[in-house]
């Protein structure tokens, strides 16, 4: 998450460091292209320049008569012009006449080589072999350190320049991902609050235009929109249930004066009585649907109060016990002292005991339910196990809607309210609502987010 802190994992998926990465790598590509195309042009230009030097050297002395070659190269030795420190005479079978080079092993006459220095003797020479008329080989080498030298340095430029744009990059690439990384986690907090049902939360806006500004923009647009639908079908809803409470009501309260007369025969009387029944599951609806609108709007926050949630437990075991017995259903408690959270305990009372009526009313005769409340770190807890069938997972998010009734729970009494108004109350109490499999059964899990 982005709110936990930056990682470099976050940065790195960026489009922004990836874009900069790639254009960054573009440059250095041609910035390298360009240091290497001058490296090789001077290089070339330099060693041109030594084979000149050679060259024109090699003519001098091809010029001069043979009974005075072996002077001149002693006198050239001596003198050592333009870097041309290296002589050599030798006869047809490759003896030494005169100079300072005794050998024309892996020599090609008219061709230039380079020699690698040998320590304590010379430098890097760059050596040209030229044969006379008279059938002996000339050879002339130049010394050219600082040309190798020259070489090293431009070869150890390009490579630091390299590895300084690598760096470079991965600096701007870095830094220029962290505004981008920031909005971002501003706009999935505020996603976070809306996916939680907060829909007057908005994506914040800078007003910059860029590409995020539109992203938020429309997503606002979509919120409003979803909001306003939301807002009508709940007062739609809420406006049913309320104004036929009342006339429901009396015609319930006319039923039952009807099944109480004296005269009424037995045939009739039933049908009374079955009415009632359907009349009572009826309010009883219209009145989980006002308590699912009263807990939605965050009206009962006001009373909020330090909840002992073992000692509510306690009671809520106390509460369902009988039912349980009745049905041959194990009921256990593990609830550690210190449990507690900041709320309204008429209300969690009502969640859990909702969540202990399902888990008895799923599971199988001679089944067990367990309960069980821990603090989890600074949060809370809650968890109710069954062995019943179970909620496929497929399914774990649509029971939480209104009058949704999971498949098999077709000959359970129900009206397909009591997992929404358990949500509400989490809703309201900040804790989530969450289903696991227990392996048979099902786990029903109220906790502090994260925990």
């Amino acid at each position: 998450m982005l709110s936990e802190g930056l990682r470099f994992r976050d940065i790195r998926n960026t489009s922004t460091f990836r874009l900069t990465l790639l254009l960054g790598l573009v440059a250095a590509i041609g910035v390298v292209a360009l240091l290497g195309l001058i490296y090789g042009l001077s290089a070339r230009e330099l060693d041109s320049r030594s084979d000149r030097i050679l060259r024109a050297e090699a003519a001098r002395l091809e010029g001069i008569p043979r009974d005075q070659l072996p002077d001149h190269i002693r006198v050239a030795i001596h003198r050592s012009v333009s870097g041309l420190n290296y002589y050599g005479l030798l006869d047809r079978e490759g003896r030494p006449l005169a100079g300072n080079l005794r050998g024309s092993s892996g020599f090609v006459p008219g061709h230039v080589r380079e020699i690698a220095g040998r320590s304590g003797r010379h430098g890097p020479v760059r050596l040209l072999a030229v044969r006379t008329a008279a059938g002996e080989t000339i050879l002339i080498g130049r010394d050219i350190t600082p040309l190798v030298d020259l070489r090293r340095r431009v070869f150890e430029v390009l490579a630091f320049s390299g590895v300084a744009i690598a760096l470079l990059i991965l600096i701007a690439g870095t830094l220029l991902s962290f505004a981008p990384l920031r909005r971002l986690g501003r706009l999935q907090r505020s996603a976070h609050k809306i996916a939680a049902g907060h829909l007057e939360e908005r994506m914040p806006i800078l007003g910059r235009g860029d590409e995020l500004d539109l992203f938020a923009g429309t997503v606002n647009t979509m919120v409003d929109e979803v909001g306003r639908v939301v807002s009508q079908v709940k007062a739609v809803t809420d406006a049913v249930a309320h104004d036929l409470r009342t006339p429901l009501t009396r015609v319930r309260a006319q039923l039952y004066r009807a099944g109480q007369q004296p005269d009424i025969s037995p045939l009739l009387a039933g049908k009374v009585e079955a009415a009632l029944a359907d009349l009572d599951m009826v309010l009883e609806r219209f009145a989980a649907l006002l308590r699912i609108s009263e807990l939605e709007t965050g009206s009962r926050r006001a009373g909020f109060h330090t909840v002992d949630l073992a000692a509510l437990a306690r009671a809520a075991i106390d509460l369902y016990g009988p039912l349980a017995e009745e049905r041959g259903i194990a009921l256990t408690l593990e609830a550690a002292d210190g449990a507690r959270m900041f709320g309204d305990d008429k209300l969690l009372f009502e969640a859990v005991g909702n969540l202990i009526d399902n888990a008895i009313k799923f599971a199988p005769a001679g089944g067990r339910v367990g309960i069980r409340v821990r603090s989890a770190g600074d949060g809370v807890r809650i968890e109710i196990r069954d062995d019943g069938p179970g909620i496929p997972a497929d399914q774990r998010k649509a029971v939480l809607r209104r009058f949704h009734r999971g498949a098999g729970s077709e000959e359970v009494e129900g009206s397909g309210l009591g997992l929404s108004v358990v949500a509400a109350i989490a809703h309201l109490h900040q804790l989530s609502l969450d289903f696991d499999d227990a392996k048979p059964g099902l786990i029903a899990r109220l906790h502090s987010p994260g925990r």
